[in-house]
C-alpha cells in the first residue's frame, strides 16, 4: 500500500510517499503560512494562497504516484492550530485540493517528533529532543524506553523573527532580550531538566539539518548522503556556526556553503535559542536527527 504523509509546518510543507519500507518520493517546499499573520493569530490571505499553491502541486504528485486519497495523512501544526481562521483554511484546502487536514495538539506533535527521531537513532541515555518549527518548539525528555516529559512552546522561528529580529544582522540588544524571553517562557523546561538532568541534546530536522550541511560542506566539500539520518555534532562546531550566522547579514549568510534560502533568516533566531539551551541547561553533547514529525506520523500510520 502506498501512503502519503503531508506535514503542514508554519514555514515549510513536507511530502513523504512510501510503499512498505521504501521511500518513493520526498519533498520540502516553503509555504510560509506564518508570515504576515502568525503574530496576529491568523493565516493571511497571501499565506492561504501560498499553501494552496504548494498543496495543489503535492496533489499532482500524489495522483502521479497512484496514492489513494484515503491513504493521504495531512497534519496541521502550530500556525494552523492557533489561527482564528483555522476552519476556513481547512475547508478551502479540502475544496480546492481534496486534501483533508487533521490538526494536532502540541502534545501530540511532541510525541510524534519523538517517534520520528527514534526511527533515525537509538536513545540509550536520557536525552532532550528539540524541534524548532516556525510556529512552535517542542522539547521531549526521553530515552529508548519512555518519554519522561514533553511540552510544546509557541516560540517558533517565525514568531521570534517577528518579535526580535528588527535589524539584519541582528543587534546584540535583541539577542539579550531574546535570552530574557527564553528564561521566562521556558521555566517549565528548566524545572524538568533539573528533575531529569539530560546532558544530550538531540536536534531534529530544520535548522539542525542546515548546521550539519554547513559542517559537511566545510569539512568534506559535499552534503551528507541522503540515507545518512543520524549525526554527532560537536559543541565547538556549534559555536563556530553561531559566530558565522549571528554577525552576518542575509546576503553574507547566503554565501555560506550549505545554507539554503528557506532557512537563511530564521536560522539566526534558532541559533540564539539553541545557544541559550546549551548554556543554561549545561548540555555536553549534541546529536542531530534528520527525521522528525513526518517520519513519526509514518511510523504511527504503518504501525
Amino acid at each position: 500500500m502506498r501512503t502519503a504523509i503531508i506535514d503542514l509546518g508554519t514555514n515549510t510543507f513536507h511530502l513523504l510517499i512510501v510503499e512498505g519500507t521504501a521511500t518513493l518520493y520526498k519533498s520540502s517546499i516553503p509555504a510560509k503560512i506564518g508570515m504576515g499573520g502568525i503574530s496576529q493569530g491568523v493565516i493571511s490571505e497571501e499565506g492561504i494562497q501560498r499553501a494552496l499553491g504548494v498543496l495543489k502541486g503535492f496533489r499532482e504528485v500524489i495522483d502521479n504516484q497512484s496514492v489513494a486519497l484515503e491513504n493521504v495523512f495531512a497534519t496541521g501544526t502550530s500556525a494552523i492550530r492557533n489561527a482564528g481562521n483555522k476552519e476556513e483554511f481547512i475547508e478551502r484546502v479540502l475544496d480546492e485540493t481534496g486534501i483533508k487536514i487533521k490538526v494536532i495538539s502540541g502534545d501530540e506533535e511532541a510525541e510524534l517528533i519523538c517517534l520520528g527521531v527514534k526511527q533515525a537513532m537509538s536513545i540509550p541515555e536520557t536525552s532532550m529532543i528539540m524541534d524548532i518549527g516556525g510556529g512552535s518548539v517542542e522539547f521531549i525528555i526521553c530515552n529508548d524506553e519512555k518519554i519522561f516529559w514533553k511540552q510544546s512552546f509557541e516560540i517558533g522561528g517565525q514568531r521570534l523573527m517577528d518579535k526580535f529580529m528588527k535589524s539584519d544582522p541582528i543587534s546584540m540588544r535583541s539577542v539579550q532580550m531574546m535570552d530574557d524571553f527564553f528564561r521566562e517562557k521556558l521555566l517549565p523546561l528548566a524545572n524538568a531538566c533539573h528533575q531529569y538532568a539530560p546532558k544530550v541534546l538531540i536536534g531534529s530536522s530544520g535548522s539542525f539539518d542546515t548546521l550539519i550541511d554547513m559542517q559537511y560542506m566545510k569539512e568534506k566539500g559535499q552534503l551528507p548522503a541522503s540515507d545518512e539520518v543520524a549525526f554527532e555534532y560537536s559543541l565547538p562546531e556549534f559555536y563556530w556556526a553561531y559566530d558565522e550566522l549571528i554577525f552576518k547579514n542575509h546576503a553574507e549568510r547566503m554565501q555560506i556553503p550549505g545554507m539554503i534560502e528557506l532557512r537563511v533568516d530564521m536560522i539566526v533566531v534558532a541559533m540564539c535559542l539553541i545557544r541559550f539551551i546549551i548554556q543554561t541547561l549545561e548540555i555536553q553533547r549534541i546529536r542531530v536527527s534528520s527525521y522528525a514529525l513526518k517520519e513519526g506520523i509514518m511510523a504511527k500510520v504503518l504501525g
